[in-house]
């Protein structure tokens, strides 16, 4: 077995390529993957060519990967790379009304988030929920080109995950902000970085979360 990058009581992070990682992964071994992989749209990454064939060739190798470990799946992408994924269940709707940059058609005020299986509100008889969250916060500098909001993640996993005995299991955890978010939520998490810098970055991101917890 792999030895972790760092770890902490609820979960650990890996340095690998998540391909390999997957792979030795049981079917339907995870509750939920939750994770914000590469867009396609030239984000200066560590050691990926963030181009749109790139992430094509990338996802389609990944995806069953991901459909094959997990009972539930919560990913964020490009609104122009939707049809690089599989036919999604449901596409929810992160909406934030102050606006994230342009689109041909003008400001850009929503970004998709496609789901796979069941909603676990339904499932476990807590009633409908809404299929978008409304959220404005802009990201923190941590030294990762386009990490997401530590706010908005925790809800994204919230909305996903209702069980505090949930496993949860992020292929591009880049900045951490999953790892965070299940630190916060009291999840089990593993989380796969293939760049060692950015793991650098999540390890200290993630700890004072931890960290934080136990003061409380």
């Amino acid at each position: 077995m792999m030895k972790p990058y760092f770890e902490t009581k609820l979960g650990a992070l890996y340095n690998c390529d998540c391909l390999e990682f997957m792979k030795e992964m049981e079917d339907d071994s995870v509750d939920l993957v939750l994770t914000d992989p590469p867009y396609g749209v030239g984000m200066a990454y560590d050691v990926f060519d963030d181009t749109f064939e790139n992430v094509k060739n990338l996802m389609a190798k990944v995806m069953p990967e991901v459909l094959r470990i997990s009972n539930r799946t919560a990913l964020t992408c490009a609104t122009r790379q939707i049809g690089l994924y599989p036919l999604p269940k449901w596409i929810l709707c992160w909406f934030n009304k102050a606006g994230t940059g342009m689109n041909p058609w003008g400001f850009t005020c929503w970004q998709p988030v496609l789901v796979y299986g069941k909603d676990p509100y339904l499932e476990n008889r807590k009633g409908s929920r809404p299929d978008y969250i409304e959220h404005s916060e802009a990201s923190k500098k941590i030294g990762h080109p386009c990490p997401k909001p530590d706010k908005f993640w925790v809800k994204l996993l919230d909305r996903c995950s209702v069980i505090k005995s949930d496993t949860v299991f992020d292929p591009f955890i880049g900045g951490g902000a999953t790892g965070i978010a299940c630190e916060k939520l009291g999840r089990k998490w593993t989380g796969v970085e293939i760049s060692e810098k950015y793991c650098e970055i999540a390890a200290k991101r993630i700890s004072l979360e931890a960290n934080q917890g136990k003061l409380w």
